[in-house]
């Protein structure tokens, strides 16, 4: 297991509060008292917490021309036809992952494709397993073409706790199945919009992980 870049100095900084707090206790508090021990507890497991957080685990990842591989770790909590309008510009299949707090919360892309639009949209701050969180929270929509000339649309979405959403997709880049694509910091939600003809391979309260599960087959 190895730790996100993008959370380095965020665990960083944590480590240094814990430490600075337990540093002024020590020099000023003479007789320690088990409220004390409790408060010192506390600020360790919410800093190993913040670490876990940002955790890229080992995997051996799916490699398959024919599937498209779960970008983020979670539970699917939609699947449901729905019109997508800025991208696809038509009825399509939508399969929603949320990631909880105790998710990896990195995300990669599900197929070998070319990043054909990208779009950043400030918005609010929901619980990302509302419905309604995917079209009026903070978000980002990727675009991709895939080999076989059909397109799918990518939306990450921040939830309550996630104030950032990293996206490192640009336009015209060629990317490949299970590379990184983002992180999402915090509890948040991952779109995806598919072609009508995909067949789906998960269910409603599946739990998939990135990199491995298979949400759907490629039709061709």
């Amino acid at each position: 297991m190895r730790i996100h870049r993008e959370g380095k100095k965020i665990i960083m900084l944590a480590a240094a509060v814990v430490f600075f707090v337990v540093l002024l206790l020590l020099l000023f508090v003479h007789q320690w008292t088990w409220l004390h021990y409790l408060f010192v507890m506390a600020l360790v497991v919410t800093a190993l917490l913040v670490t876990s957080f940002f955790r890229i685990p080992r995997r051996i990842f799916t490699e398959s021309t024919s599937d498209l591989i779960a970008p983020a770790d979670g539970t699917v909590v939609a699947i449901e036809q729905v019109y997508e309008r800025n991208y696809i510009k038509g009825d399509c299949i939508q399969v929603s992952i949320f990631m909880s707090p105790a998710n990896v919360h990195v995300n990669r892309y599900p197929c070998d494709a070319v990043v054909e639009y990208f779009k950043y949209q400030r918005g609010n701050y929901f619980v990302a397993s509302y419905p309604k969180s995917s079209d009026l929270n903070e978000r980002t929509e990727v675009g991709l073409l895939l080999p076989t000339g059909q397109r799918i649309l990518l939306r990450q979405v921040a939830g309550a706790m996630a104030r950032r959403i990293v996206c490192y997709a640009k336009e015209g880049e060629h990317v490949k199945q299970n590379q990184e694509m983002g992180f999402i910091k915090f509890g948040s939600r991952v779109d995806m919009f598919l072609p009508l003809d995909f067949p789906i391979s998960v269910s409603l309260q599946d739990k998939v992980k990135n990199g491995i599960s298979p949400i759907a087959e490629i039709s061709k």
